[in-house]
């Protein structure tokens, strides 16, 4: 994965275990999304944009701090904004 567990806690300035799992599913969401967004299903394509591990974190930071009221269409728009030049065309 682009961003490990340990990164993403200490993005999110969680110091505890208690919450890993959830954060561990977060993280993937995260990646999906990403992926989702550049249009491929190779995580390799994630890993070489450069803007992809600051998408990944700001999706997995939105969507642990919001998990109640989580706006996902502003989440998309924000990471449209941060890998639109990357993003292909179509599938």
């Amino acid at each position: 994965m682009l961003v490990t567990l340990e990164e993403a806690k200490n993005y999110l300035r969680v110091d505890t275990v208690d919450d890993d799992r959830l954060i561990e599913t977060i993280l993937s969401a995260a990646h999906q999304m990403s992926m989702d967004i550049l249009r491929t299903d190779d995580p390799a394509v994630l890993e070489q944009e450069a803007d992809a591990k600051v998408a990944v974190l700001y999706a997995t930071a939105y969507l642990y701090e919001h998990r109640e009221e989580a706006d996902h269409k502003a989440l998309v728009l924000s990471l449209r904004a941060l890998l639109s030049g990357s993003r292909k065309e179509a599938f």
